[in-house]
């Protein structure tokens, strides 16, 4: 892509209220020019700590202790090297991966992929009401009806958010991981591990291939890292900050400190990740608990029985904040998500309010169903988090075999364009995710444990 090109697209902004909204240093110090440039790597983290993924990581814990930690740290490293792909992608051409999706597809194909979009965004929603509902029922003894319908009121605290910046909603989204990451720090402490197993669980062992339901938890763990709406997210708010597109150094400054930002905040999350597995091992290993559940896990936290003299309604309370803090930043996230795609797939702009309660009640909507045919069964309304991962998992290599093909392109990246190991590592992480979503399928809908 030439010059003249990338200023042309750039004329489409992609979240056009914040775009170019945050200015940038000039020849400061690599800590200042850092400081300027964090903060979309954090909204980013958060789909990889949300409600989903923490059954997955407690429970890998409570069954094979340690041994699954060499998996989230596989895990990561795809993340990593996957949105700095994004990112690159906003930075260099100006679009966002929808947006660039889009004008290498027909009319009728982008609208095809914008509605897998809108319902994997859709599917991210559903999850992060049932954890908010589930923690408000934990904290203060609401019914999950009345949990579910609270959550629909969160639009107003985007909104305040937006009215205040761009700054605002990163710093907030930023203290709310904090918390989660102090919560489950002070838990881990008090369930004191042996950490030399813990070192030791960084290392593959055979065992993770040749079990066949550890490789199952294992392919779940990798499978459900990378979501389709994180890609879209990071191609568009790392064009947040104030840079000359046309000025070649100040691109490849702009990619260096996103890519350093991104990085940083997905270590954060990988150490959220494995705080969760260390905390199953350390505390539920061979105690034979059923932790497939929010409620079980808050239950089993104040347990003596279970976990030990550590046991305490206190820290059954800060695991329920932690899950509603989590809730809510993955919220502020999927609202984003959802104004990119519909921006970039079908250049359909809506007032963010509109857009955030559209996208809520459609995804209470099944959650009330369900409340309802199942008299606020928490079991009924947490398997729905099964089948949101499951559609997740139908909808990733739709955004990541085009951000591939898109970021391995001369023509189109210029002298941006991934070099060839990155290129190769892109295509072979691409496929493999590709085939372990597709037998993650298969075996949710087979019944294979």
């Amino acid at each position: 892509m030439g010059e003249e090109d990338i200023t042309e697209n750039s004329e489409i902004k992609s979240l056009e209220e914040i775009n170019s909204t945050v200015e940038v240093p000039k020849n400061a110090s690599f800590f200042k020019t850092l400081m300027a440039f964090s903060g979309p790597g954090a909204l980013v983290a958060v789909g990889y700590m949300d409600p989903g993924n923490w059954i997955t990581s407690i429970s890998g814990g409570a069954s094979y202790q340690y041994a699954l930690l060499s998996v989230i740290l596989l895990s990561s490293l795809i993340a990593m090297l996957l949105q700095s792909m994004a990112a690159k992608l906003g930075i260099v051409t100006g679009m966002d991966l929808a947006q660039a999706t889009r004008q290498h597809t027909s009319k009728a194909g982008g609208f095809a992929l914008w509605i897998i979009s809108e319902l994997a965004i859709m599917a991210t929603d559903i999850a992060e009401v049932i954890g908010g509902a589930v923690a408000l029922q934990l904290l203060f003894g609401f019914p999950l009806l009345i949990g579910v319908l609270i959550t629909t009121f969160d639009v107003f605290l985007l909104l305040l958010l937006t009215k205040l910046g761009f700054r605002k909603v990163e710093i907030v989204v930023a203290l709310l991981i904090s918390v989660i990451f102090f919560v489950f720090a002070y838990e881990v402490i008090l369930a004191d591990p042996n950490w030399s197993q813990v070192l030791e669980g960084f290392i593959p062992v055979p065992e993770i291939a040749t079990n066949r339901s550890m490789l199952f938890l294992a392919l779940g763990i990798v499978g459900a890292t990378v979501m389709p709406h994180n890609l879209y997210l990071h191609s568009s708010i790392s064009q947040s900050r104030k840079i000359d597109r046309n000025d070649k150094g100040e691109v490849k400054k702009a990619i260096k400190f996103t890519i350093w930002d991104s990085n940083i905040q997905l270590t954060i999350a990988f150490v959220v990740n494995c705080l969760l597995l260390v905390l199953g091992g350390a505390l539920f290993f061979g105690t034979n608990s059923d932790l497939g559940r929010f409620v079980d896990l808050y239950d089993a936290l104040k347990d003596s029985s279970i976990v030990g003299p550590i046991a305490s309604p206190l820290l059954s309370t800060l695991f329920a904040v932690a899950l509603l803090a989590s809730g809510q930043n993955s919220t502020i996230t999927g609202t984003l998500s959802g104004q990119i795609v519909m921006e970039g797939f079908i250049h359909l702009k809506l007032p963010m309010w509109l857009r955030r309660l559209i996208t809520r009640l459609i995804a209470i909507f099944p959650v009330i169903v369900c409340v309802i045919l199942y008299g606020g069964s928490e079991n009924a309304v947490e398997d729905l988090l099964l089948y949101t991962q499951v559609f997740l998992s139908v909808a990733l290599p739709f955004s990541i075999i085009p951000l591939t093909i898109f970021t391995s392109d001369k023509q189109l990246m210029g002298p941006f364009a991934n070099r060839p190991i990155v290129k190769y590592a892109a295509w072979v992480v691409t496929i493999v995710l590709t085939i372990l979503n597709i037998f993650l399928i298969y075996t949710t809908f087979a019944g294979v444990n």
